[in-house]
């Protein structure tokens, strides 16, 4: 987001972006700061929108969230883990006003995530399709541990490439596929599913 950006958010103005006026953050910005904000307000909002279901009190949370950035910049470039640092002031911040309003994600009401993680699940389908309810899906989903939670959230849910997760979560790609690989296994567990890796070949097939 550039100066003239930021000016442009004036009430008269236009909101760039598909933000809301009140999205636009402080005039005086450092560029490094503008440029992490280009680069992960995408993935920020849409974490939050998938938890709260509607884009604006998505906009009013990650609003808050760049603000505690910005107040934080210099210890964050500091630290050497930028993008974990501050995503973990988003996932916090997103987690406390669930808490403070007493309810469950907007995804776990909302679905379908089992048909997003469908793929991911390839061996559990049948069992999937076959369950009245998917309310312990949605429910193992969330409980998973934060690291797993979030890259099952950000490449099943939400679509992004592994090297989008890795870049917007600031872990490489290798750590990012032993989070999805454990997750899922914790999600087969969880809901009691067949363990294809044990499952008997046809003679002559190479597991």
């Amino acid at each position: 987001m550039s100066h003239d950006d930021a000016t442009e958010g004036a009430p008269d103005a236009e909101p760039r972006s598909g933000l809301s006026q009140s999205m636009f953050l402080p005039l005086d910005l450092p560029l490094d700061f503008e440029a992490f904000y280009l680069g992960h307000q995408e993935p920020f909002h849409a974490y939050a929108e998938v938890h709260f279901g509607t884009r604006e009190v998505a906009e009013e949370v990650i609003h808050e969230v760049f603000l505690q950035i910005h107040a934080g910049w210099t210890e964050l470039l500091s630290s050497g883990s930028l993008e974990q640092g501050a995503w973990a002031i988003m996932r916090r911040a997103v987690h406390d006003r669930l808490d403070r309003e007493g309810r469950a994600p907007a995804f776990v009401i909302n679905g379908p995530i089992a048909q997003a993680l469908a793929p991911a699940l390839a061996t559990a389908r049948d069992k999937l399709q076959k369950m009245e309810s998917t309310s312990g899906l949605y429910e193992a989903i969330s409980e998973l541990p934060n690291r797993q939670f979030e890259v099952i959230v950000l490449r099943y849910i939400l679509g992004y490439p592994t090297a989008k997760v890795a870049w917007y979560v600031g872990i490489d790609e290798r750590t990012v596929g032993h989070h999805l690989r454990r997750g899922k296994e914790r999600l087969r567990v969880k809901l009691g599913l067949p363990d294809e890796r044990k499952r008997p070949h046809p003679k002559g097939e190479r597991p």
